[in-house]
């Protein structure tokens, strides 16, 4: 909810799921999606690579943002990241999610 408090702030339209299941229809909507936002742990049994590689499916070029409380660095190790994904740690600034969402979307 705060993340899609702050995407409203900054002016754009956001659209919310509560867990991964429930975001893939709107990711196989039709409906225009700049930014996948996630958070890695999801709960409902898909956790939010999943999440990104099921809407990237559909969604090929969809940029992803994952916000996490994990390490970073492990994860990048791991080859988490793709092209056209990047990653920010808990706790956030909201300075510093906004700066982030806003290069993503590229303005």
């Amino acid at each position: 909810m705060l993340v899609t408090d702050v995407l409203k702030e900054l002016g754009y339209a956001a659209l919310e799921a509560v867990d991964g299941r429930s975001a893939l229809p709107i990711l196989e909507s039709n409906t225009r999606i700049d930014l996948l936002v996630s958070d890695v742990g999801l709960p409902g049994g898909m956790n939010g690579r999943q999440l990104a590689e099921a809407a990237r499916q559909r969604r090929p070029d969809l940029n992803v943002l994952f916000i996490t409380g994990y390490a970073e660095k492990a994860a990048v190790r791991r080859d988490f990241l793709e092209e056209g994904m990047d990653m920010i740690g808990k706790p956030v600034a909201l300075d510093a999610l906004a700066a982030k969402i806003r290069e993503m979307i590229g303005s």
